[in-house]
């Protein structure tokens, strides 16, 4: 049985229930949303008149998507959020606390063997702790928040072996971004993804983050690796609930109980660049034509943690971002971003001439802080490419890793660092 199979009998206890196509309603043990999805889940809430949210403790909402707030509308939305949460006393992390898929493994909130819901299809970052998350809609969190329940139809399971020795400057964006052009966008629709290999144990968390981060941009519902020595040294100076790292010692390498089984050799894998308008239209950096951009966004749930900067910084240091480029670094929390002023990567940004903006979603989904116009394009770190996603429908995004971002800033057209 895959292991996110085993975490789902923790609330279904049956496993004949577990077999994929039928239909479950499981207990979960975090409940997220954010700025935007949140208030629509108040109004399924209040239209329920239950009155009553039965765990409090298990939600958490984080305003992190339109803050700090860009408009008008954007401040009466989160000021109904933070009401609600004051009125219910919910977790809420407000403006510059930081992108709400990294911020909470960072406050271990999120802990191995979790089943974690989040109104937002990034919720799967999670995966990398060795939780089952996935993401839902807004109505099925003020489901959650009245019952602890969530219903799901049980996915069919994909073994997913990654091995081989790295490229230089290839990393956890460019295996992503390579099994999803292999897969293609809907390859592993409504399926989970369970990841193991001698890979994936030498890659860092930041490089997990990234993979779990965009299982979905191929359709998956989850993308869950075992825990290992890494997985626990991150968690548990962070946790703040009990936890247990695997259930019965269980493998996902020994494991032969899955519908599909992938191999990927990473060594084949130069690093990647995702042309408009699907991640999975991506190719090695080194095969495309000279592609100039007018702005590289550094920053994201998916790229936005610290050895992503550090690994940008070493790049940029010394050199300045091309004259006629916006080059937008964002840290995707509070404590990162006073990690990079500690160590001195603001002044190697800000030196390169970087534009440093605080914690937020921003650019990502085109609502602020780098939106794009007609015509423009850009180099971005983020985890999609669709058409209008970062502005104007007529612009174009590029999707790679925080190294040929650096590199492309500083050249200004899509490069790999020499």
């Amino acid at each position: 049985m895959s292991l996110g199979r085993k975490i789902y009998l923790k609330s279904v206890k049956d496993k004949k229930k577990l077999k994929p196509g039928k239909f479950i309603e499981i207990d979960v043990d975090l409940i997220l949303s954010n700025d935007i999805t949140t208030p629509p889940a108040i109004d399924a809430f209040n239209q329920s008149q239950i009155g009553k949210i039965k765990s409090p403790e298990k939600a958490v909402i984080v305003a992190d998507h339109f803050t700090p707030n860009k408009d008008i509308d954007s401040a009466e939305q989160v000021k109904k959020v933070r009401n609600f949460a004051q009125e219910w006393e919910l977790k809420f992390f407000g403006a510059g606390c930081g992108i709400e898929h990294a911020l909470l493994p960072e406050k271990g909130l999120v802990v191995p063997g979790d089943i974690t819901i989040g109104a937002d299809s990034h919720t799967v970052t999670y995966g990398a702790l060795g939780a089952v998350a996935s993401g839902v809609g807004s109505t099925d969190i003020a489901y959650a928040w009245v019952t602890d329940k969530v219903w799901f139809k049980v996915p069919e399971a994909i073994k997913v072996i990654l091995k081989g020795k790295l490229q230089p400057h290839v990393s956890g964006k460019d295996i992503i971004l390579y099994l999803i052009s292999l897969i293609g966008i809907d390859g592993a629709l409504y399926k989970g993804m369970e990841f193991c290999g001698e890979t994936l144990e030498e890659l860092s968390m930041e490089s997990r983050f990234t993979i779990s981060n965009m299982v979905i941009e191929c359709g998956a519902k989850y993308g869950i690796m075992e825990p290992d020595d890494k997985t626990i040294k991150y968690v548990e100076k962070r946790a703040q609930r009990p936890y247990l790292p695997l259930p019965d010692k269980y493998s996902i390498k020994e494991d032969n109980d899955f519908d599909e089984v992938m191999e990927i050799d990473c060594s084949l894998i130069e690093p990647q660049v995702a042309f408009p308008s699907s991640p999975a239209n991506s190719y090695p950096v080194s095969s495309i034509q000279k592609v100039e951009v007018d702005q590289v966004v550094l920053g994201s749930c998916t790229n936005g943690r610290w050895e992503d900067f550090v690994k940008a910084s070493k790049i940029i240091k010394g050199r300045k971002a091309k004259e006629e480029l916006r080059f937008i670094v964002i840290p995707s929390t509070a404590a990162i971003y006073k990690k990079m002023a500690d160590e001195g990567l603001l002044s190697v940004f800000i030196d390169g001439g970087a534009i440093i903006s605080p914690p937020t979603c921003g650019p990502c989904l085109g609502g602020h802080m780098g939106v794009l116009a007609s015509g423009e394009k850009a180099l971005s770190t983020t985890n999609r490419n669709f058409v209008g996603r970062m502005g104007h429908k007529d612009s174009e995004v590029y999707l790679a890793n925080p190294e040929v971002a650096a590199e492309t800033a500083v050249r200004g057209y899509i490069s790999v660092p020499q």
